[in-house]
């Protein structure tokens, strides 16, 4: 649709883009991203032909954008420039209406019956039918914007250019505006060329990115590639952090502040507090954690920690919700909180605290094997929930690595493992050596302070001791329980 081959130009004599060359195929959402002033908005007016090229070519349906006149390029192109404003006093369909223009004729246009179905569709589309007939004047700059944009889709174009869509709008508005322009490029074909400041709108949305600086390319590819870490903290000259989209494959860019705070608070068996009904653990900072818990799964930043004991016989259709409940009733504010449960008593507990040069480590478990499985054979068991008899805590002073974070869990659960085949701890429905029981529970916590550590392997430092303290106190917790039901047996 699209071709620019070795493009030069830009205002008063002052060449702002240098030798720039980018396809766009049909039915994409090409983005264009790069800081301020580096030449984004005069890519797109190049497109649009507005401002001519002082070298190279720009290529609109393999014709050069020169060869169209104004009314054949509006068949073609619409554009929303990043502040669309009006100085006369227009209703929202009147100024919705003017995007018709290029398709009348002759000297006395005429509106037709597909005129005004084209327009009613455009405000539907964009969310403005309800106030059609309200004066632009009296609206927000949100609804200006949508009004502009519906405005661009009743000329009924090929190829949408916009200068940031999404400013002035809200949220879910972006996320509206967003959704409609991707279906309408995967089902109607439409090409949307935009530029966009939000990195991960452009990640989220975009089939193709070209990243710009000083009016040079700097990367034109998949968002996954132009959105490198390092790439991105070199062209905007910030610190930031790459991640993967929670729900789909995108890559999504976080900021990273100028740390305000250190965290010196050391994670010491001091703050451990048993009681009857649960096994608590509350920093005086966030800690960053990654569990398997009831309530807090997943990677997140957690300031207390809950084992709660429950009966063998427990058993409720939403568990997660019955968790929270408990923790709002003792006071716990869930969304602080990894909450566990588990079916062994909470004086059965066993904790020990490692200390290193760089680094220290709490670890708590709490274990019976009472639902015991080996992980290998267990398609021979019904799919039963009970409550987790192995929960695992571990408590790092120090600063881990997402790495270390993924490596720490492998190490606890090889220990953990180790220990079931030591005791010949056995599944009952099988015979054969367990694994762990059926709904154990993991948690490693770090205060992300001190020296950086990028690994917790089994022959890494703190890996050593990861599998030397979950092997401890695994083995311990299991010999308390068993001592526990041995007692209440022979009562």
């Amino acid at each position: 649709m699209y071709s620019l081959r070795k493009i030069n130009g830009g205002y008063g004599g002052k060449q702002v883009i240098h030798d720039v060359s980018f396809e766009v195929e049909k039915g994409q959402l090409f983005g264009i991203l790069g800081p301020n002033g580096s030449g984004k908005s005069t890519v797109l007016k190049m497109l649009s032909g507005l401002i001519p090229v002082t070298s190279g070519e720009v290529y609109l349906k393999d014709q050069p954008v020169q060869n169209y006149n104004t009314k054949e390029i509006a068949k073609i192109v619409a554009v929303l420039p990043q502040h669309a404003e009006h100085s006369f006093s227009y209703t929202v369909k009147e100024i919705v209406s003017l995007g018709r223009y290029a398709h009348q004729s002759g000297w006395f246009q005429t509106w037709s019956e597909d005129d005004e179905e084209v327009v009613q569709r455009s405000m539907k589309q964009t969310g403005v039918q309800h106030f059609a007939h309200k004066n632009i004047t009296e609206l927000s700059g949100g609804e200006r914007q949508r009004v502009f944009l519906a405005q661009s889709l009743a000329q009924e174009p090929e190829i949408l250019l916009l200068d940031e869509p999404t400013n002035h709008l809200d949220l879910s508005y972006q996320k509206e505006l967003l959704d409609m322009l991707k279906e309408w490029t995967e089902k109607k074909g439409l090409t949307v060329i935009s530029i966009f400041h939000d990195l991960n709108l452009a990640g989220l949305y975009c089939d193709q990115i070209v990243l710009l600086n000083d009016g040079k390319i700097v990367c034109n590819d998949k968002p996954n590639e132009v959105l490198q870490e390092a790439r991105i903290i070199e062209v905007y000259e910030t610190e930031v952090k790459k991640h993967g989209h929670p729900k789909v494959p995108a890559p999504q860019v976080v900021l990273i502040p100028e740390e305000k705070w250190h965290n010196e608070e050391i994670i010491t068996p001091a703050i451990l507090m048993v009681n009857e009904e649960y096994i608590t653990l509350q920093s005086a900072q966030p800690l960053r954690v990654m569990s398997s818990g009831v309530v807090g799964s997943g990677i997140g930043w957690y300031q207390t920690f809950v084992n709660r004991h429950v009966d063998k016989s427990y058993n409720c259709d939403d568990f997660y919700e019955e968790m929270v409940d408990f923790l709002i009733e003792k006071g716990f504010e869930p969304s602080e909180t990894v909450g566990m449960m588990t079916a062994v008593y909470t004086d059965d507990v066993i904790y020990e605290f490692y200390e290193m040069d760089l680094f220290s480590v709490l670890i708590v478990v709490t274990a019976g094997v009472g639902n015991a499985v080996d992980a290998s054979m267990a398609s021979k068991h019904r799919e039963v929930v009970t409550p987790g008899t192995i929960n695992s805590w571990i408590f790092v002073n120090g600063h881990l690595s997402e790495e270390a974070f993924i490596q720490a869990m492998m190490t606890a659960t090889e220990a953990k493992a180790k220990v079931l085949m030591d005791l010949e701890v056995r599944d009952k429905e099988t015979g054969t050596v367990a694994t762990g029981t059926s709904t154990d529970s993991i948690l490693v916590a770090a205060t992300q302070s001190g020296e950086k550590i990028d690994f917790a392997g089994t022959v890494t430092p703190l890996g050593k001791i990861i599998g030397k303290g979950i092997y401890e106190c695994t083995q311990k917790a299991i010999h308390k329980s068993r001592k526990r039901k041995k007692e209440t047996d022979d009562d």
